[in-house]
């Protein structure tokens, strides 16, 4: 019951992505929306890690079945992406190392404000 519930509070979260998606005239994906929601709801404490987790951790593991369908898709268009194939995969790989890279920076400047903040914890407890 417990995975049932954290699952329907990704999915609320998700369909507020999706409301807002319709609502605002942006170009910017409802999965995108849903994330940020996703992200202030736990960080202003709206939403406690504890509440999602478990459900979190089991599509993340889950997520490369997930492409699969997308994969298959790929296969069906080659007709139409045979001509278009060698930008496709060069953007593509660009893209890919774009997105690590910043993922790990920002990771690394979390990680760094994280320690920070231990740090001026445990200065201020002395």
């Amino acid at each position: 019951m417990k995975y049932l519930r954290q699952f329907c509070i990704i999915l609320f979260v998700s369909f507020l992505g999706e409301l807002l998606h319709i609502l605002l005239p942006l170009p910017i994906p409802a999965s995108v929306y849903g994330l940020v929601l996703m992200l202030a709801a736990l960080c202003t404490g709206i939403l406690k890690l504890a509440h999602v987790r478990e459900t979190a951790n089991f599509l993340i593991e889950i997520m490369p079945v997930m492409f699969i369908p997308a994969a298959v898709g790929l296969l069906e268009s080659w007709s139409a992406l045979q001509s278009i194939w060698i930008p496709v995969v060069v953007i593509t790989v660009l893209t890919t190392i774009f997105v690590m890279a910043v993922t790990g920076q920002v990771t690394q400047c979390m990680i760094r404000r994280n320690h920070h903040q231990k740090e001026q914890k445990e200065a201020g407890n002395k």
